[in-house]
């Protein structure tokens, strides 16, 4: 059997955020195998989808470059290793010019920036600066045509970024829904979406999320019922890409089952299945509702979606418009910070 060291255990809590006494469990369960120990964690519904973001702590700026006719948006992420330079007027003057490059000449990656000539600049102006910073990652969205509306947003404290891109019917609803977008980019800043549709998900990820998520509530319940507060749904399925025309005609039948054994009339069945069956798909998609930016519950009236906001915006105006893509960027995603302290305290634990 491998040996289970403090640097596997604390390497295992950084990746997943869960109990250090768990992560040292599931260790000797997967004897040492790190992958294995992480499915293990996930499936009890201990480790956690990903980081929250206060565990985020690159620092840095984002930059924001959009056409003025709004047909053309680029989003930079630039890192460094304090937030003091980020308050740095050269550091600042840095992501500006660097967002200005990637706009104009469309790199295909980092590699291609910096081999260029600006590739220079930005090496010496980091050596003027004396701290270790680096361009990580950058995406541009363009309008292909006059009815592709577009439109972006940048939080004011310059470490998130958002462009949105909409299809509409025609070059007058383009024009008409660009506020709307820009209220859709300042939702996804907070509510952080992962992709555009659920469609989008990997299956195995939909498979493995579903597994967590169950126990994770089961769990919870476990706490309710012992506070004696009512107990949450326990779902069967996380995402619309699981409820099949064969789920849903099963969830049908046990709805008509259930109606029957609690002795309603037939005749009022019809009146009570949709709503039984909407409450189903809520129930089982909270894996859309929390990732997927068209399923996500839109901010400024949370009885409609994004996708269905972005619908009722364009039929006011008389046409018709569908997100199609987006990019959000926000400095540090998914990037660890040490933590020095960490390892000695891990190590009492393992004593």
């Amino acid at each position: 059997m491998a040996a289970v060291t403090a640097a596997m255990v604390k390497e295992l809590r950084q990746a997943t955020d869960a109990p250090m006494m768990d992560c040292k469990k599931v260790l000797v369960e997967a004897d040492g195998d790190m992958e294995k120990a992480t499915a293990l964690l996930k499936e009890r519904g201990i480790a956690k989808a990903a980081k929250k973001a206060d565990r985020v702590a690159a620092e840095g700026l984002v930059g924001l470059k959009l056409a003025d006719d709004f047909s053309k948006a680029t989003v930079v992420e630039i890192n460094s290793e304090t937030d003091f330079v980020s308050k740095n007027e050269g550091f600042q003057d840095l992501v500006l010019k660097t967002t200005e490059e990637v706009y104009k000449n469309n790199p295909s990656d980092v590699a291609e920036v910096m081999s260029s000539e600006f590739g220079s600049y930005f090496t010496e102006t980091v050596a003027k600066i004396g701290e270790k910073i680096e361009l990580r990652r950058f995406g541009t969205l363009e309008a292909e045509d006059e009815t592709v509306a577009m439109n972006a947003y940048i939080h004011s404290n310059g470490r998130i970024a958002v462009i949105i891109k909409a299809k509409c019917d025609s070059a007058k609803t383009a024009e008409g829904i660009r506020d709307t977008l820009k209220q859709v980019a300042m939702h996804a800043s907070a509510m952080k979406p992962t992709t555009l549709s659920y469609k989008d998900f990997d299956p195995e990820y939909v498979e493995s999320e579903t597994k967590g998520r169950i126990e994770a509530i089961k769990k919870e319940n476990e706490e309710l019922a012992r506070l004696k507060k009512p107990l949450k749904n326990v779902p069967k399925y996380v995402s619309m890409m699981q409820l099949t025309d064969e789920v849903m005609k099963q969830a049908e039948e046990d709805i008509k089952a259930m109606l029957k054994e609690q002795g309603k009339p037939e005749k009022i069945w019809d009146k009570i299945i949709p709503g039984s069956l909407a409450r189903f798909v809520d129930d089982n998609t909270t894996l859309d509702k929390e990732q997927a930016l068209l399923d996500q519950a839109y901010v400024l009236d949370d009885k409609k979606t994004v996708a269905e906001a972005v619908e009722a915006a364009a039929k006011a105006l008389g046409g018709t418009a569908e997100i199609v893509d987006f990019i959000r960027l926000e400095v540090g995603e998914g990037i660890e910070k040490k933590e020095d302290d960490f390892a000695a305290e891990v190590a009492a634990q393992m004593a």
